[in-house]
């Protein structure tokens, strides 16, 4: 694997290695509807007395979908992780931003001055980080506040850490959103986001 200090011509492509238990959803509309179909059926595999549950995750799925792609979205994984009977709830979405909706700044430096010059949240957490592979980035961490209508009944805050990284060799970004909504272990669920992001490459 090659350093991002290695490229002088943009990568090909990416690589991440997420854990086993996260759940590739195609974010393509004419492929998502079937991972949608197949993430609900692994969910409630034995349970015949809840469609009404099964029908709302799956409305909450296309949205999650449709939303992520209208923002650029290119790969969104989503947990289906348990301990017990609890699930570890908690999704990664990658995206790029289409040339025009993100700041051209030159480096990480500089992206975590722009970034803090605005509306960063309240107890936000924002640092420039080194990525072992990928380079520098900025790391923005924050709460926000419960949203149950759009969380399937939710009421705790949700933890955000995003990553931006600055794809070599060109003036364009690479995000990496991780989000749960777990918060009793969102400390060691941000562990995990952390340990994921640094496993980013470029190919």
């Amino acid at each position: 694997m090659r350093h991002a200090a290695d490229f002088t011509a943009p990568p090909q492509d990416y690589n991440i290695v997420v854990p086993d238990g996260w759940f590739q959803l195609q974010l393509d509309p004419d492929d998502r509807d079937r991972g949608i179909i197949a993430l609900a059926e692994r969910t409630f595999r034995g349970v015949d007395n809840a469609p009404h549950l099964r029908d709302q995750f799956m409305r909450d799925l296309q949205r999650k979908a449709k939303d992520a792609y209208q923002v650029g979205g290119i790969e969104l994984y989503l947990s289906t992780l348990t301990i017990g009977p609890v699930p570890l709830a908690s999704s990664l979405l990658i995206s790029l931003p289409a040339p025009g909706e993100w700041p051209e700044c030159e480096d990480a430096d500089e992206l975590a001055e722009h970034l803090a010059g605005g509306d960063v949240g309240e107890d936000a957490e924002l640092s420039v980080v080194d990525l072992a592979m990928a380079g520098r980035a900025v790391r923005h961490r924050q709460r926000e506040a419960p949203d149950p209508a759009a969380q399937m009944g939710n009421t705790l805050p949700t933890t955000n850490v995003t990553y931006y990284v600055r794809i070599p060799a060109t003036k364009s970004w690479l995000l990496l959103n991780f989000s749960t909504p777990i918060d009793p272990l969102a400390d060691r669920m941000v562990e995990l986001f952390d340990t994921v992001s640094g496993t980013l490459h470029w190919a």
